[in-house]
C-alpha cells in the first residue's frame, strides 16, 4: 500500500488564474515526504539527532490537471532504493475522483550533516532508526 496524506487546497495558495500555484505542488509533496518519515518513526528531530538529514538532488514535476480552491487531494509518496547512495521518490497528487493532478519524481539521498556528504546506505540507515521501517519502501 502506498503512503498518502490528504490536503485541502487553500485559497491563499491560488495564482492569478484561480488554480493552485505551481510551487505549492512541490510543497504538498514535501509535506507528504515528511509525514511518511514521521509515520515510520523518523520525525525531523530524530533524524537530526542521528546526524543525518534528507536532501533532494533532482525533481521532475508533471502537471496533469489544474487544482482549484477547496478541492481535496491525496498526495502519495513511495521511496525506491538501489545499490548506491541515492534513492528515488515517486509521488502523485490525486483528486477525489481519482484524476491525477500532478506526478512528481525525484532523486534524493541522506546527508551526513557533519561531513556534508551523502551516506553510503540510506535505506539501511533509515530502516535501522525507524520504528516502522515497512513504510520506507513503497
Amino acid at each position: 500500500m502506498t503512503f498518502s496524506v490528504d490536503v485541502v487546497v487553500r485559497g491563499y495558495e491560488l495564482d492569478t488564474q484561480g488554480h493552485l500555484n505551481q510551487a505549492v505542488y512541490l510543497q504538498y509533496c514535501e509535506h507528504a515526504r515528511w509525514e511518511l518519515l514521521r509515520a515510520a518513526g523518523l520525525p525531523q528531530e530524530k533524524l537530526l539527532a542521528s546526524g543525518i538529514g534528507p536532501v533532494q538532488l533532482e525533481c521532475t514535476l508533471r502537471f496533469r490537471r489544474e487544482l482549484r480552491g477547496g478541492e481535496r487531494v491525496k498526495v502519495t509518496c513511495a521511496f525506491a532504493y538501489g545499490p548506491g547512495k541515492t534513492f528515488t521518490m515517486e509521488q502523485r497528487i490525486i483528486k477525489e475522483d481519482g484524476t491525477v493532478a500532478a506526478e512528481v519524481s525525484g532523486v534524493a539521498g541522506m546527508l551526513d550533516l557533519a561531513e556534508r556528504r551523502l551516506i553510503a546506505d540510506p535505506r539501511g540507515h533509515l530502516e535501522s532508526l525507524a520504528d516502522n521501517p515497512g513504510l520506507l519502501t513503497g
